[in-house]
């Protein structure tokens, strides 16, 4: 077997909620408000769409810093939302998604060439990746254009939706009601009201945060149907602080997601690069999609994953099981197929993910982002080939030219990282540990 060993690294991108982030990000479907004078900011966000025809289940996750009294939190919605279309859901389901799709580095490892002298120079080119009672709608403060029009508890989160006719109106009712309004809010809420979409406000019960012991906030899932297939990302603006990273899942039983009003862009991906980037691949990552993004005028979304939720090849994790699929939305699933001896092979064949990682500014991204369903199944995933060379004694007549070829494809891999990443190609090769060709003494085939 050309394949000795497979090893995977999991690559946690863009998310300060898992531990790793690409560099300082804020974004969100919304904005923080605060108390008085706190300082809020969002820094990094991931967000789950799983949508059906015109149904879907949104699921917002965030890295607030802040005080949890002070949380609060404004995002447009197409409807008025009721207390039994909310759920707080667990962190861990975005975990799972992210380690199942995140971009991964397989590791092979060649064999004894006198065993099977056949290199793998062009393996990637060749292979092919296989409910409370609502409260009754009233008027607040009427001469503000604000309407509430419904009030609920989930969890740990107290929620008000709103409707207002004016910008002006719906940030004097926030400041009215104790909220800190970043700046610019104004100019920015003003389309969404025109849009008539409705504003979801939640902020922390803390009796209830503290009465069950949590640490962090937890993701807040919404069950709604509307013809708009889109996502706010403007107001997450609002408390940035530079470019904004946010990684999309978007869960279909057709096919592939694709963004309407800007374009989407492959991750560069099936590449060798050198061995020692294994120790190095997170800075490799995060160097080469800032150059990837910078090549494309920053007006891109990047894909990184498309791929049947039945299957991964390689498996960076394994794909969701169907309780944890329905926990991040999926409400449309086939019922099992039972398999030989009557057990249930939990195939979900008819969920298929797409992960989009965006990086923006307002400049580049004036645009919320549109959505709309393919049927297009066709697979792909940021993969990154480090292939480690045979060391051991070669005792045969192919060492030399074994030898040769390895040294020259290290030095192809090392002006494929270089063309990647933009990094100096002297100091990749210092890093390299280069094979040389050794000649095989006369004698040894004489005895051997």
């Amino acid at each position: 077997m050309k394949l000795i060993r497979v090893l995977l690294s999991r690559l946690l991108i863009a998310i300060a909620i898992l531990g790793f982030t690409i560099q300082p990000a804020q974004a969100f479907c919304g904005f923080y408000v605060a108390k008085a004078d706190s300082d809020l900011y969002n820094q990094a966000s991931q967000v789950i769409i799983a949508r059906d025809g015109q149904r879907t289940v949104l699921t917002m996750a965030n890295d607030y810093q802040g005080e949890v009294k002070d949380f609060a939190l404004v995002v447009p919605v197409p409807v008025i939302l009721q207390a039994e279309q909310v759920h707080v859901n667990e962190a861990k389901i975005i975990k799972r998604l992210d380690d199942f799709s995140a971009p991964r580095l397989v590791e092979y490892f060649d064999p004894n060439p006198c065993q099977l002298y056949r290199i793998q120079q062009d393996a990637l080119e060749s292979s092919s990746l296989p409910s409370p009672q609502s409260a009754q709608r009233r008027e607040f403060k009427t001469d503000l254009g604000v309407t509430v029009e419904e009030e609920f508890s989930v969890g740990e989160y107290d929620i008000v939706i709103l409707s207002a006719k004016e910008s002006d109106g719906l940030e004097t009712w926030l400041i009215q009601n104790g909220y800190k309004i970043p700046r610019g809010a104004k100019k920015l809420l003003q389309p969404y009201i025109k849009q008539k979409l409705k504003f979801f406000v939640a902020k922390v019960n803390l009796e209830e945060y503290d009465s069950q012991g949590f640490n962090k906030l937890r993701p807040i899932s919404m069950a709604y149907e509307s013809p708009k297939f889109m996502l706010p990302i403007r107001l997450g603006m609002m408390n940035a602080q530079g470019d904004q990273d946010l990684i999309v899942y978007l869960l279909s039983p057709k096919g592939q997601v694709e963004l309407t009003n800007y374009r989407t862009v492959k991750v560069p991906s099936n590449v060798d690069i050198p061995e020692f980037v294994e120790k190095e691949f997170k800075d490799f990552y995060t160097t080469m999609f800032q150059k990837s993004y910078e090549k494309e005028n920053k007006q891109v979304a990047f894909l990184e994953y498309a791929w049947d939720m039945g299957s991964c090849d390689p498996c960076s994790a394994q794909p969701l099981n169907r309780e944890e699929l329905k926990q991040a939305g999926v409400f449309w699933l086939n019922s099992p197929t039972p398999a030989p001896g009557n057990r249930v092979f939990p195939r979900n064949s008819n969920v298929f993910i797409t992960r989009l990682h965006v990086r923006y500014t307002r400049d580049k991204f004036p645009e919320d982002l549109r959505f709309q369903q393919t049927g297009n199944r066709q697979l792909f995933q940021g993969r990154y080939v480090i292939r480690h060379p045979y060391r051991e004694a070669i005792t045969c007549n192919a060492a030399p030219k074994y030898q040769q070829s390895v040294k020259e494809r290290q030095e192809k891999e090392a002006e494929t990282l270089a063309n990647l990443t933009g990094w100096n190609i002297n100091d990749i090769r210092a890093k390299i540990d280069f094979v040389e060709a050794k000649t095989v003494p006369w004698w040894r085939n004489l005895w051997n």
